[in-house]
């Protein structure tokens, strides 16, 4: 099967959160993979509806070609250029396992 292709990386960080030495929870963030493909910006936000008819806001797409990710999608971000986007929904078009497409909200450097 031809594979997407690619014209940037972009790192895929999962949250960990961890208790201080005072109780308090500390949020951090580790790479797990790189994903290579095509980022591009959705024109302002643009709403779509999950399973649970639950809106999203997304300001960005980014599409790779299929790897299994094991984790939902509020534990996730993609770091891209160093630039954090949000992970908002993480779509396997048709269940076809021929690419990724991350709809992406960005969050800052």
């Amino acid at each position: 099967m031809k594979k997407v292709g690619s014209n940037i990386e972009a790192l895929l960080q999962i949250k960990e959160i961890t208790q201080n030495n005072i109780g308090d929870d500390e949020q951090t963030w580790s790479t797990v993979k790189t994903l290579k493909g095509f980022l591009d910006y959705m024109a302002g936000t643009a709403e779509y509806a999950n399973y649970n008819a639950k809106l999203q806001e997304s300001t960005h797409v980014f599409i790779c070609d299929y790897e299994q990710i094991p984790y939902e999608e509020s534990q996730m971000r993609l770091v891209i250029g160093g630039k954090a986007y949000d992970v908002q929904l993480l779509d396997n078009p048709m269940e076809l396992n021929y690419h990724l497409e991350f709809y992406l909200k960005y969050v800052g450097t």
